[in-house]
C-alpha cells in the first residue's frame, strides 16, 4: 500500500500536498477556535467558491481568482467586524450567504455546473501538480514563519482582545493578518480536500486535540499530528476502496475526534 504512493508520481504529489495542508490548517485553526471564530473558515471557503465562479465565468485561472477574492472577502470581514457596527456572527453570515449566492448565479450563467466544479467543491487531490505543491509549500513556510514570529501576539489576541489592546498590541492588524492567512490557506487547499471540507480540517483536529486538556502549544502539536494522521489514513482508505478522498479525510478526522473524546472522558474519570 505505502509503496504505491511512491511508485506513482500523482500519488506522491497527493501525499505531499495532503501532509502540507494537514500541517498548516490546524495551526491557524487553533487560533480561530479559541477565539470562537472558527466559522470564518467556512465563510471564506464559500468566498473561494465565488472566486472560482468568477474565474470560470471570465475564463481566468480559477485558483488565482479564488485566492484574490477570498483575501478581499477576509479583509472585508475584518473591517466590518472591527468597526463594531455588526457582531462577528452577523458579518460571517452576511458574507457566507452572499458569496454562496453569487457563486451559484455566476456558475449558472457560465453553465459551469460540471465535474470540474465538483473537483473544487470536494477536492481532487490526485490532480495536484508540481506547481500546486510549490504554492502550498510556500504558503506553509510563510504561514509557519509568521506564526512563530507573532505567536505571543496571536496567543493573547485569541484569548482576550481587550487585554491585547490594553497591552498596546496591534489587534486590528493581527486580526487582519490571521484572516488573510486563513483565506490564502482555504483557497490554496481546495484542490486537496475541497472548498466545502477545508473548514473541517482546520477545526476538527483542533477539537480532538483539546480533549486531552493540555497547554496551548501542546494542543497545537497534537492537532497537527491528528490532522496529518487523518490525511494519511484518509488517503489510504480512499485509494483502497475508490472513495472521495477529501470526504474520507474529514471523516477520519471526525473518527479521531470521537476516539479522543472517549479517551479524554476516561482520563477525566480517573482523576
Amino acid at each position: 500500500m505505502l509503496a504505491d504512493f511512491f511508485a506513482y508520481d500523482f500519488l506522491t504529489r497527493a501525499l505531499i500536498g495532503g501532509v502540507l495542508v494537514a500541517i498548516v490548517a490546524p495551526v491557524l485553526g487553533i487560533f480561530l477556535t479559541v477565539r470562537r471564530y472558527s466559522l470564518i473558515a467556512d465563510t471564506l471557503s464559500h468566498a473561494s467558491l465565488a472566486g472560482v465562479a468568477i474565474g470560470v465565468l471570465l475564463g481566468w485561472n480559477p485558483v488565482a481568482t479564488a485566492i484574490v477574492v477570498t483575501i478581499v472577502v477576509a479583509i472585508g470581514i475584518e473591517r466590518l467586524r472591527s468597526s463594531g457596527t455588526f457582531s462577528g456572527e452577523a458579518v460571517l453570515a452576511l458574507f457566507l450567504s452572499g458569496s454562496l449566492a453569487f457563486a451559484v448565479v455566476a456558475m449558472s450563467a457560465a453553465k459551469a455546473f460540471n465535474g470540474g466544479v465538483l473537483a473544487y467543491l470536494f477536492g481532487s487531490i490526485t490532480t495536484v501538480s508540481v506547481s500546486d505543491l510549490w504554492i502550498i509549500g510556500g504558503l506553509v513556510v510563510g504561514t509557519l514563519g509568521i506564526v512563530i514570529m507573532r505567536y505571543p501576539q496571536f496567543f493573547l489576541l485569541s484569548f482576550d482582545e481587550d487585554i491585547a489592546k490594553a497591552n498596546g498590541l496591534p489587534v486590528t492588524a493581527d486580526s487582519l493578518l490571521l484572516a488573510i492567512m486563513t483565506a490564502a490557506t482555504v483557497a490554496v487547499s481546495m484542490r486537496v480536500v475541497g472548498i466545502l471540507l477545508i473548514g473541517a480540517l482546520m477545526v476538527v483536529p483542533v477539537l480532538a486535540a483539546m480533549q486531552f486538556g493540555r497547554g496551548f502549544k501542546e494542543t497545537m502539536g497534537i492537532s497537527v499530528g491528528i490532522s496529518v494522521l487523518s490525511v494519511l489514513v484518509g488517503l489510504a482508505v480512499s485509494y483502497s476502496f475508490d472513495l472521495a478522498t477529501g470526504g474520507t479525510i474529514v471523516l477520519c478526522a471526525i473518527g479521531f475526534f470521537l476516539v479522543s473524546t472517549m479517551i479524554g472522558s476516561m482520563v477525566a474519570a480517573r482523576r
